[in-house]
């Protein structure tokens, strides 16, 4: 069976890789002269099952507004004339009951864990290196009420079996010394120990490399102009390079599967949501994160990657737009210096943006679409790295036949 993977970052090259390990015929097809270079680039590194949580949660809608006139917001809503970003909005709101958190996080766990585990093996098999760590992630509170409203997160972690540490603000100090300095800042921690860290883009390059030996074939810097439907199929994919043919087709190109989706006559609700990212060199490493610190405030996550600091966060609406705003780097510098003031170099770091493909109830799309030969793999949002290797098992399970290792129903389409 041949197989056409539309994308080339951490989720086509993933699923690249499992679907050619089944034995099949596999083309990537990547736009970027190299792959990764898009959302995958430079996320916030973090592999972190344990903090997989839907956006759309009850106190949202009030947050929103208190944030609309914060200068740090986690938030920021930039309006325009697209209606789809306004449906999606209006979705993501019907998402924001207290059952509806529940139902979403219970689907988003699962997957992330699975995920985490299906990375470990192919670690194992392959032996890939990626500047990777496996100490955990640690949420930080800065207040009472921080504390106080994760309850809610720890009931469904404790309902699903996932370890987790409540900790105090010595205990965070004790999780991450470079804190020490800071101890008046913190109020208490959640500490996730199995969660993992790495550098996405190196993952990717490297998974790319050993997908090729196995006798996949990548192409890069290759445009998709259309896809060609006939009946409930699709007949071929005309790229600037030719027309492309294959049995399957794994829709995998992140923000913009929305517009292909919608070409081929079905609504798909994924939306980009932009986030930023700080890489700093570390300065001491006595004073810098050793995993990822998440804090709870400003909604970033400040990650070790080797001889890294990567600070990332921030959710932006404003369309399919990379622009640099100069804010949102004030944002995520303030964050990490005021947590690692002596931590990282900071005139040296690197300034960069994405855009998460974003489902309204933060649930990603991985399984059949409404045409017979194509498969959907797409709306992982901030957790496109976490999820990235279990989503390409049970896609590459799905085509080939076999009944994925999980229940995949919450991950449908049609949910």
């Amino acid at each position: 069976m041949r197989v056409a993977v539309l994308g080339g970052g951490v989720i086509g090259v993933t699923a690249a890789w499992f679907l050619t390990r089944a034995g099949l015929q596999v083309e990537v097809i990547e736009r970027q002269p190299d792959v990764a270079l898009e959302t995958s680039f430079a996320n916030a590194g973090e592999i972190s099952p344990g903090y997989a949580s839907p956006w759309a949660g009850p106190g949202m809608p009030v947050k929103a507004i208190k944030w609309l006139f914060q200068r740090h917001a986690p938030l920021v809503i930039r309006p325009g004339v697209d209606p789809e970003m306004y449906l999606w909005i209006l979705r993501m709101l019907r998402n924001c009951t207290a059952a509806r958190y529940d139902l979403n996080k219970s689907r988003m766990v699962p997957i992330a864990e699975y995920s985490r585990d299906v990375l470990r093996d192919l670690r194992a098999e392959t032996g890939i290196r990626y500047d990777e760590r496996m100490r955990g992630t640690l949420q930080l509170f800065r207040t009472r009420s921080q504390v106080d409203g994760a309850a809610g997160d720890i009931a469904v972690l404790a309902r699903l079996g996932v370890p987790y540490e409540v900790l105090d603000a010595k205990g965070c100090i004790a999780a991450e010394p470079g804190l020490a300095d800071v101890e008046g800042l913190i109020a208490g921690g959640l500490r996730l120990p199995d969660d993992e860290t790495g550098d996405c883009h190196l993952f990717t390059r490297r998974l790319a490399a050993l997908a090729r030996e196995q006798g996949a074939r990548i192409r890069c810097g290759v445009n998709i102009v259309a896809v060609e439907r006939a009946g409930d199929r699709i007949e071929a994919v005309q790229t600037d390079a030719g027309r492309v043919t294959a049995d399957a087709y794994v829709l995998a190109l992140g923000s913009y599967s929305t517009p292909v989706a919608r070409q081929l006559g079905f609504g798909l609700p994924v939306y980009p949501v932009k986030g930023y990212s700080l890489t700093v060199p570390v300065a001491d490493d006595s004073k810098a994160p050793q995993s990822t610190v998440m804090d709870e405030s400003y909604k970033i996550a400040i990650t070790r990657l080797g001889n890294r600091i990567r600070v990332g966060g921030t959710a932006e609406l404003s369309g399919y737009n990379n622009r640099l705003h100069a804010r949102r780097r004030a944002t995520l510098e303030l964050s990490a210096r005021s947590l690692f003031p002596a931590g990282g170099d900071y005139s040296q770091a690197e300034f960069w943006s994405g855009l998460r493909p974003m489902t309204p109830d933060g649930t990603p799309f991985v399984g059949p679409s409404p045409l017979r030969n194509l498969w959907l793999n797409t709306g992982h949002g901030t957790l496109g790295w976490t999820m990235a290797c279990g989503s390409g098992r049970v896609i590459a399970d799905l085509i080939a036949g076999r009944t994925p290792d999980i229940d995949v129903r919450g991950l449908a389409l049609g949910r």
